[in-house]
């Protein structure tokens, strides 16, 4: 019988101190770089040490994790780290997410999260890089807030959450793509073996998530429809299927995986159904999570057909047709 463990070894061996956190590794795979190279060499460069990943015992003097950065504040001045690809400067303006700097809405040992993950500590950051009607964080999603926290101040809240018990670091929002080029510059000051968890919509660009990608440990991704035509009318997003499919992909093939899908009402056939046998086919070894939280929120009461709780009833078809499917359900 399928086990959670037997889904997540990788992060149950760093919980358990028997492994090493991707973040950690990076730190010690030795490049050569320039801040002259064009942006193509770099990535060149990134790509063939990501494939032999060669870690070796002693800090090197330019390390992945170090290209990894130069390659993100690339990209945080003409910014692509979702799909989105508005293409400023951050360090002068916003694009549709409303992050310019980074900005911590709250941060919390939760215990609310999926058993596998608490204590969780979890970094919230405002803004997101979506604008769902329905969203229930839309106080820190919609209007970024929060408090700038240096780094190197957060590298210390983090070891001291490990102290108290965290077995993850958590980072959420809103979303965190945007503060990608924060969330790297963190790691690079920490050096605690704790399992980093990327907790997003998983609207991240093709470059985001190649820098994910020997960083991240565990993904924990929200999938939340099956139809492009629900993203762009609820969540005023394009091109949502294609996108989240690519990245779940990924996901699936450099890290461990435990999806998030919140049961809509009225969007069993259209979303739920659909995203649940999408799963079965192409990512089939990870766990998911089948939510039935959702409530109106934010606008929602301006669309007719989720300007309702969902029904226990709804939620229970959509979670027992991921079980004759054989999904693995936390």
């Amino acid at each position: 019988m399928m086990t959670v463990r037997a889904l997540l070894p990788k992060y149950y061996d760093i919980v358990e101190e028997q492994g090493t956190a991707q973040y950690l590794d990076c730190k010690h795979v030795p490049v050569s770089f320039t801040l002259t190279q064009s942006t193509e060499e770099l990535w060149r460069t990134h790509d063939e040490a990501l494939q032999l990943m060669k870690v070796q015992n002693t800090l090197p003097k330019q390390s992945l994790l170090d290209l990894k950065i130069e390659l993100a504040d690339r990209l945080f001045q003409a910014c692509c780290f979702c799909e989105h690809k508005c293409k400023v400067n951050r360090r002068k303006t916003t694009g549709k997410c409303g992050v310019q700097e980074s900005r911590i809405a709250s941060e919390f040992l939760h215990f609310g999260e999926e058993n596998v993950l608490v204590p969780s500590y979890t970094i919230f950051f405002s803004g997101c890089t979506f604008h769902c009607v329905f969203c229930q964080n839309w106080d820190i999603s919609q209007f970024p807030c929060g408090t700038t926290i240096e780094p190197k101040q957060l590298v210390t809240a983090i070891e001291q959450r490990k102290k108290q018990g965290a077995r993850n670091v958590n980072w959420v929002g809103g979303d965190p793509t945007s503060n990608l080029l924060y969330i790297l510059k963190v790691l690079q000051q920490l050096d605690s073996n704790i399992a980093q968890v990327w907790n997003s919509n998983m609207y991240c660009s093709e470059e985001t998530m190649k820098l994910l990608h020997g960083v991240i440990d565990l993904y924990l991704t929200d999938f939340k429809y099956e139809n492009d035509l629900c993203a762009k009318r609820l969540s005023k997003i394009d091109s949502y299927t294609a996108v989240v499919k690519r990245n779940h992909m990924l996901a699936y093939q450099h890290g461990e995986v435990i999806v998030r899908h919140l049961v809509l009402p009225n969007h069993g056939a259209c979303c739920s159904q659909r995203v649940i046998q999408w799963i079965q086919e192409n990512i089939p070894q990870v766990a998911v999570n089948i939510m039935a939280q959702y409530r109106p929120e934010y606008h929602a009461d301006e669309y007719k057909e989720i300007s309702c709780p969902v029904s226990r009833e709804e939620y229970l078809g959509v979670k027992k047709y991921a079980e004759t499917l054989g999904l693995f359900l936390l």
